[in-house]
């Protein structure tokens, strides 16, 4: 069993060299994922504001549709703006769930220990959103610099724990699941 275990990383590398379109994900595999990644962050999102603040925790949806329609949504929103903002979210989720798998087959990132590439990941998804979406959209915010370095710490955390780490277990179970059962040249 032990020398098993360590022949799976040699044989997800030499199947993924050998026919690098070899592994393949379904679509309902991609869409379950991102579904899932996207329960896990929005919850996440609502826990943190309501612990937080003690407010609602539907405001969230409210400022996550403030980013295309202006910050009069934040305190003027309705269930109209927060069904479009939960949209939105799952939106903005299965597009880092598509990309990464997208990522996983085409480069080398199947190589990576699964936890060190769910965290990086999820400093990615930090850096997008917060550098480029963010600064983009029309919700409230200030400059980079006046970041809270707590609240940086804290939703790079939550994006590394609901989206990066679930996301690289996923693809482990399955890359790690047909490597097992895929035989290695000369055997």
């Amino acid at each position: 069993n032990f020398s098993k275990r360590r022949q799976l990383p040699r044989a997800i590398a030499t199947m993924t060299a050998a026919h690098p379109h070899a592994i393949q994900f379904s679509a309902k595999t991609i869409f379950l994922s991102g579904l899932l990644v996207g329960s896990l962050d929005i919850l996440s999102a609502f826990a943190d504001v309501y612990l937080s603040s003690h407010s609602n925790p539907l405001k969230v949806l409210n400022y996550i549709t403030s980013g295309i329609m202006g910050s009069d949504v934040i305190s003027h929103g309705n269930a109209a703006t927060m069904m479009a903002g939960l949209l939105l979210h799952y939106f903005i989720a299965f597009s880092f769930t598509v990309f990464f798998f997208w990522l996983c087959r085409k480069t080398g990132l199947l190589h990576w220990n699964w936890i060190i590439r769910g965290i990086c990941y999820g400093i990615f998804i930090w850096l997008v959103m917060n550098l480029v979406v963010v600064q983009l959209s029309r919700v409230p915010h200030g400059p980079i610099s006046a970041m809270k370095f707590n609240r940086v710490i804290k939703s790079a955390l939550i994006l590394m724990g609901m989206i990066g780490l679930p996301l690289s277990y996923l693809v482990f179970r399955q890359t790690r699941h047909r490597a097992a059962i895929v035989p290695l040249p000369g055997e």
